[in-house]
């Protein structure tokens, strides 16, 4: 390994390629700790200490800071972060199904992909606008005064402007990468906002933990720490194997004569992903559950005295049994949509009749387009327990040892398949950059496979 890292630096290209990546990245956390003019960075900063972590709108907010490195605290330039451009560009893959046009547009190559990149801006840039006005205006609600007297008007203006151009250039930030870095730039600055949470977790584990057995109150004892270590390395090894999963279908290729010569006859794989939709169903999910607990603890606090109410907002408070199973459903329903959408037997049947190829056993086109489309959907199966399964574990955990559930969330969820599915993706791009040039990867014993080999 340590040959390895030496070989990296040897490389001039591949150096500077990581250095520029590296520099980029730390742009992107400096960012972070530039103020917007007009807001009272000490009141911000009270406010959110004082929040209430555990009801519906609280969690909310701590489940935007895993993509935005923990900004809600302060009124800072990438307060945004980089998920409106996320968000726009989800929204134009899914229009991209029922809107003919765009569907054409993605069929043209990279003509077609670049105009979509210019739609992807321009949406952003609105998503970005109604974005900052309502984080404004959650910041401003209430009787704390969070915005210096005087200022109100200005302090908005510069608030939406300055969010929206952070935002901005955060996806111009990642296109550089992609250009002259390493590549994955969006993907790298997702990562790198969930890893720069990771010191305040272990800060909180570490003033929470009492090396004396039989721990009681709000410390961690040596049995805990002992499991929390194991279940992380447990979970990260699953969420490698099952991000790697893939079902391999046999193709043949069909011989052809050409003058007085035999062509073809190859036989070779088609790898279909056992996680094909990757984090985006944990995502839908997670992004919509938000949602019910805010708006029945809202018509709660209008009727309190409501037994109704009262126990409807039990039953769907975040780690709640009756949460976690429609969380758990809504996962498998977002699995099989997004299979659905980007998953299409027909055009992959009928490239493979066009190449000369054919599954053994099963006549090229409607035959072939059924026999995947069955296969896919068996798979998706497994695929979504894992991430269903690995989805309430940090809930599980907190409840179960009663830990602080921000803490727990490294433990699985969102978060952690981003970070392991953008780091292996990264040693892969490393690997075949040494490998290029005659150099040993990271294994002796061959390739490392990564999500997309």
């Amino acid at each position: 390994m340590i040959g390895t890292v030496v070989n990296i630096f040897r490389i001039q290209d591949l150096r500077n390629k990581i250095l520029f990546t590296v520099a980029l990245l730390a742009i992107y956390r400096v960012g972070f700790h530039i103020q917007i003019p007009g807001f009272n960075q000490a009141a911000i900063e009270a406010l959110s200490q004082t929040r209430d972590t555990n009801n519906p709108l609280g969690r909310a907010a701590e489940y935007l800071q895993i993509f935005t490195g923990g900004t809600l605290s302060q009124s800072s330039l990438f307060g945004l972060g980089i998920m409106p451009y996320i968000t726009a560009s989800i929204i134009l893959m899914l229009l991209g199904e029922v809107i003919p046009s765009l569907k054409k547009l993605r069929q043209e190559g990279q003509t077609g992909y670049k105009k979509i990149q210019e739609y992807t801006r321009y949406l952003t840039v609105l998503i970005c606008i109604i974005q900052a006005i309502m984080y404004i205006q959650m910041m401003t609600r209430g009787e704390h005064q969070l915005i210096y007297p005087g200022m109100e008007r200005f302090a908005i203006f510069m608030g939406v402007i300055a969010m929206t151009a952070g935002t901005i250039f955060l996806m111009w930030l990642g296109e550089q990468i992609d250009e002259y870095g390493i590549g994955n730039g969006i993907s790298l600055i997702i990562m790198a906002g969930i890893i720069a949470r990771m010191p305040w977790a272990m800060y909180q584990l570490f003033t929470q933990m009492s090396l004396r057995g039989g721990a009681e109150g709000g410390n961690i004892g040596p049995a805990k720490v002992l499991f929390l270590g194991v279940a992380f390395v447990a979970v990260v090894a699953g969420a490698i194997l099952i991000t790697q999963a893939q079902r391999r279908i046999p193709i043949q290729q069909a011989k052809q004569m050409r003058g007085r010569r035999m062509y073809g006859g190859a036989r070779h794989y088609l790898p279909l992903r056992v996680n094909h939709g990757g984090v985006m169903p944990i995502i839908f999910a997670s992004s919509f559950m938000m949602f019910p607990p805010i708006i029945v603890d809202y018509i709660r606090q209008a009727f309190p005295n409501s037994w109704l109410l009262n126990r409807l907002s039990q039953a769907m408070s975040p780690g709640a049994y009756t949460y976690n199973v429609f969380y758990m459903a809504l996962i498998f329903l977002f699995a099989y949509f997004w299979v659905t959408v980007q998953f299409q037997p027909r055009e992959m049947a009928k490239n493979l009749r066009d190449s000369g190829s054919f599954i053994p056993g099963l006549r090229p086109g409607k035959r072939t387009a059924e026999y995947l489309e069955t296969v896919m959907t068996r798979i998706t199966y497994y695929g979504a327990a894992f991430l269903a399964a690995i989805s309430i574990i940090p809930t599980v955990i907190a409840h179960a040892l009663s830990i602080d559930w921000r803490v727990t969330t490294f433990l699985g969820g969102t978060g952690l398949l981003i970070v392991v599915s953008v780091s292996l993706d990264l040693v892969q791009k490393i690997e075949a950059n040494l490998l290029m040039r005659s150099y040993e990867g990271f294994t002796s014993s061959g390739r490392i496979k990564g999500a997309y080999a």
